[in-house]
C-alpha cells in the first residue's frame, strides 16, 4: 500500500512537471499578432511624426476588429494555464461579498430610499418605502430585468419628481456614457413615451412636476454643451434650448440646490467656473448669471435661507476659502469672507444644515470633518486616529436635522456608514461592510504611511498595507498604484478583493504623487501643464524608495494605473523599465500628442488646461517629450498587461492598441505583452458587479503568475 501511495505521489509530481513544461513549450510556440505598418505623416509646427499604426483609428474597419480579436486570442492562449487560478480568484473574491446586500436607507420628501442587490444578481434594485422602514417596499427599477439581452447596462440619473409620482432616469447600453432619458409613472408603473436621446443621463425637476432640465452632448466630441427644458407628454424635438456653451473648453451640467429653491446650470473648465440660477417655481423663466466667468476664478455655490455660500479661490486663495453673499446680490463684489484662506489647509467641500455648517478639509494629506454651529458655539473636528483612513460626508439631503451622515474606512478597516448627532456629539454605526468567508481579521494587517524623498527634495507620501510578519528583505511582491492628474486625490480605501493579493504575500501601496490634490491645491499645480513630469518622476522615486527600504526589489515590484494613470504607466515603462517586473495599464491615455491635436475626440478641448494645448509649440514640445506612444524605443520592457474597451468614450481604444503594436515591434526582450480588449464595454469596463470581478481576476492572475504564486 505504501509503495502504491509512493508511486502515485511520484507520478503526480512527474505529471505536474510534464504538464507545466508542456504548457510552457506550447506557450513558446504561440506567435504574437503583428499589426501591419501603414506609415502616416503627421505634421505640426514644421515637424513631421510618422505614425505606422494610425490606421487602427477606425472601429468600423473590419481589419481593425480582426486585429483586436487576434490580440484577444493571443492573450487567451498565452494565459490559458492561469484559467484555473482566475476562476479560483473570482470565486474567492465573490465569496467575500454579501450578495443580498443593501444600502443604508435615507429619508427624502416622505420616503426612505434603498438600493439593494439580490443573491446571484449582477445589477441593483432601486426601491423606496413610504414614511416608515416597516412600510411595504415599492420597487422603482429592477436593473436585472432591464439589463436582459444587453452585454452592457447602466441606469443613471434617477430623479424623483417633487410630488413623488414620477421618476426620470437615463439608460446606457453601450458603455460610452451616452444615455437615453425616459420617464416612469410610479403610480401605474407605465413608462411614458417621452424619450430623450444623446443625453448625459441626469435630469432635474422643476417644482411644477412636469418640467425637467437636462444636458445633451455633442454627438461627435461627446462634450456636454447644451441644457434643454422638456415638458412631459411632448416630443423631445420640441424641447427648448435654455443654454448653449459655445466655448469648447467648457462642459455644462444642471442640478438643483439642497434648499430646492433654485435650479442651477454649471459651466466649467479646468481653471474657470460660471453658474446660472433660476427659481424652481418658475421653470419657464430666464436663468440669471450668478457671477460672470473670469479666467482662473473657480467657485461653487450652496443656497441656504436668503444667502449663497461660495467655495472659491478668489483673491489668490489657492487652497480655497468660504464666502457668503445675499441671494439677490450674487456678483463677486458682494462676496464676504466666512472662512479665510489658509496656506496649509485645503477647503474641499461644505454641507449646510439648519443649525450647522459642516466643512470638509484636508491637511498634511489627511481629510478632516469640521462641525461649525451657526449659533456661535465652538466648532470641533470629528476624531480620526489612523494615518491611512478616508472619511467623507455622504447622503445628507435634509436641512432641518442634527444628524450628519458620513462614511469611514481605512486600508484595513471595512467601510462603515455612520450617523453623527452634531448636538449631542454621539454617533451610531448604521452599517459596516461585511467581509464574508470567516477568514478576514483586520488585526492581521499593518497599515502605515511612509514618505519618499523625490529628486527635487519634496516629500511624497505613500500609504501601504501588508500582512503582519512581513520581513523587509527585498523578496516581497509589491503593487504600487497611482493616478496623479486632474487634482483627483487618491484617498485610501478598503477593498475586500485586495485581500487576495495581501493574503498571498503582496504589499499594496498607493503613491500620492503630484498632479493630485493629496497635499493641497499646490500639489496639483505642481503636477500639470509644464510641470507634468513631476507626476512621473515622483512615481519613479517612490518606486526606488520601496526598493531601497527593502519592502521589495525590482524583481518583485509591480505598477498599476488607469486612464491618466495609464499615461503614468506608459511613461515609467519608457523611462525606468528596469525597476518593474510587471505593469498593469488600464484604459491608458498614451497617445498624448495625436489625441490632444484632434478636437473631434471626446474631452480633448476641455483638457487644454490640464495638459496644455499642443497647437502652441511650447506645449507641443513638452508633451512630445513624455508622450508614451511617441517615446517607445528599442529596449527591454517589463511584463505588461494592457486593457481597454472598444466603446470607451474617454480614452479611445486605438491608443492602447497602437501602443501595444509599437511595443511589440520595438521591445528587445521576450517579456509578456498583452492587449485585452473588452469588445462590449467602455471606460469603466464590465457593468455587472460580478463581471467586474472577472476583470480583476485577470489582473491578479497576471501578477501571481509572474510571481509563480498559484494558490
Amino acid at each position: 500500500m505504501k509503495k502504491l501511495i509512493w508511486f502515485c505521489c511520484v507520478y503526480s509530481i512527474f505529471a505536474a512537471s510534464y504538464l507545466k513544461t508542456n504548457a510552457q513549450s506550447m506557450q513558446n510556440d504561440i506567435v504574437a499578432p503583428i499589426a501591419k505598418e501603414v506609415p502616416k505623416s503627421l505634421k505640426k509646427h514644421k515637424e513631421t511624426r510618422v505614425d505606422n499604426y494610425f490606421w487602427l483609428n477606425d472601429r468600423e474597419n473590419p481589419e481593425v476588429i480582426d486585429y483586436l480579436n487576434q490580440e484577444n486570442a493571443y492573450y487567451q492562449s498565452m494565459t490559458s494555464h492561469t484559467k484555473g487560478l482566475q476562476e479560483d480568484l473570482y470565486e474567492e473574491m465573490k465569496g467575500r461579498i454579501k450578495e443580498d446586500d443593501s444600502s443604508v436607507p435615507y429619508f427624502y420628501n416622505g420616503y426612505y430610499y434603498i438600493t439593494r442587490f439580490e443573491t446571484g444578481q449582477d445589477y441593483p434594485i432601486f426601491a423606496r418605502k413610504k414614511g416608515s422602514l416597516s412600510a411595504a417596499e415599492e420597487i422603482l427599477f429592477n436593473c436585472n430585468e432591464l439589463a436582459k439581452g444587453h452585454a452592457y447596462f447602466k441606469l443613471g440619473g434617477l430623479s424623483i419628481s417633487p410630488d413623488n409620482k414620477l421618476a426620470s432616469f437615463g439608460v446606457d447600453i453601450v458603455g460610452r456614457r451616452i444615455y437615453t432619458i425616459q420617464f416612469k409613472n410610479l403610480e401605474t408603473g407605465e413608462i411614458l413615451p417621452d424619450k430623450i436621446e444623446n443625453a448625459t443621463g441626469g435630469s432635474v425637476w422643476a417644482n411644477d412636476n412636469k418640467t425637467v432640465f437636462y444636458t445633451k452632448q455633442d454627438q461627435v466630441t461627446l462634450r456636454a454643451d447644451k441644457i434643454f427644458r422638456h415638458k412631459l407628454h411632448t416630443v423631445a424635438t420640441e424641447d427648448v434650448l435654455v443654454f448653449n456653451e459655445t466655448d469648447d473648453t467648457f462642459n455644462v451640467s444642471v442640478s438643483k440646490e439642497k434648499s430646492r429653491k433654485y435650479i442651477v446650470i454649471g459651466s466649467g473648465s479646468t481653471l474657470t467656473t460660471e453658474y446660472r440660477i433660476l427659481n424652481s417655481d418658475n421653470p419657464d423663466g430666464e436663468f440669471e448669471v450668478f457671477q460672470t466667468r473670469v479666467r482662473g476664478l473657480e467657485y461653487s455655490i450652496s443656497h441656504y435661507e436668503d444667502s449663497f455660500y461660495i467655495l472659491t479661490n478668489k483673491d489668490k486663495a489657492t487652497n480655497f476659502k468660504l464666502m457668503k453673499t445675499p441671494e439677490n446680490k450674487t456678483g463677486k463684489r458682494n462676496w464676504v469672507d466666512l472662512i479665510p484662506h489658509r496656506e496649509d489647509v485645503l477647503l474641499e467641500d461644505i454641507e449646510i444644515f439648519k443649525n450647522y455648517l459642516v466643512v470638509e478639509e484636508r491637511s498634511n494629506g489627511l481629510n478632516h470633518i469640521r462641525i461649525m454651529p451657526w449659533n456661535g458655539e465652538p466648532d470641533y473636528y470629528l476624531p480620526f486616529g489612523s494615518e491611512t483612513y478616508n472619511a467623507y460626508t455622504t447622503t445628507n439631503v435634509d436641512f432641518d436635522t442634527d444628524i450628519l451622515r458620513y462614511s469611514y474606512q481605512s486600508l484595513a478597516t471595512p467601510s462603515s456608514v455612520i450617523d453623527f448627532n452634531m448636538k449631542t456629539k454621539t454617533k451610531e454605526v448604521l452599517k459596516e461592510q461585511e467581509v464574508l468567508g470567516g477568514k478576514f481579521d483586520k488585526e492581521n494587517y499593518i497599515e502605515e504611511r511612509v514618505w519618499a524623498i523625490a529628486r527635487d527634495g519634496v516629500k511624497v507620501p505613500i500609504s501601504m498595507i501588508y500582512r503582519k510578519g512581513l520581513e523587509k528583505n527585498g523578496k516581497n511582491p509589491l503593487l504600487l498604484y497611482a493616478y496623479g492628474s486632474y487634482g483627483i486625490t487618491m484617498d485610501t480605501y478598503f477593498s475586500s478583493t485586495r485581500l487576495s493579493l495581501l493574503d498571498r504575500g503582496f504589499v499594496y501601496a498607493i503613491a500620492h504623487i503630484r498632479g493630485g490634490e493629496d497635499l493641497g491645491r499646490q500639489w496639483y499645480e505642481d503636477g500639470k501643464l509644464l510641470k507634468k513630469k513631476n507626476t512621473f518622476t515622483d512615481f519613479i522615486d517612490c518606486s526606488k524608495f520601496v526598493i531601497n527600504e527593502k519592502f521589495t526589489s525590482s524583481k518583485h515590484l509591480y505598477a498599476e494605473g488607469g486612464s491618466a494613470g495609464g499615461l503614468l504607466m506608459g511613461v515609467i515603462s519608457n523611462e525606468a523599465p528596469e525597476l518593474y517586473n510587471g505593469i498593469i495599464a488600464q484604459v491608458p491615455f498614451v497617445d498624448v500628442i495625436t489625441t490632444m491635436l484632434d478636437d473631434s475626440i471626446p474631452l480633448t478641448t476641455g483638457e487644454y488646461d490640464e495638459w496644455g494645448n499642443p497647437n502652441n509649440k511650447k506645449y507641443y514640445d513638452y508633451m512630445l517629450s513624455y508622450s508614451p506612444y511617441d517615446n517607445v524605443k528599442a529596449q527591454n520592457y517589463p511584463n505588461m498587461y494592457v486593457s481597454t474597451g472598444l466603446h470607451d468614450s474617454q480614452v479611445q481604444y486605438w491608443e492602447p492598441a497602437k501602443w501595444v503594436a509599437k511595443l511589440r515591434n520595438l521591445k528587445t526582450n521576450n517579456n509578456l505583452l498583452f492587449l485585452d480588449t473588452n469588445m462590449d464595454a467602455g471606460h469603466g469596463g464590465a457593468s455587472g458587479r460580478f463581471e467586474a470581478l472577472k476583470d480583476l481576476a485577470k489582473e491578479f492572475s497576471f501578477l501571481l503568475d509572474l510571481e509563480k504564486i498559484k494558490s
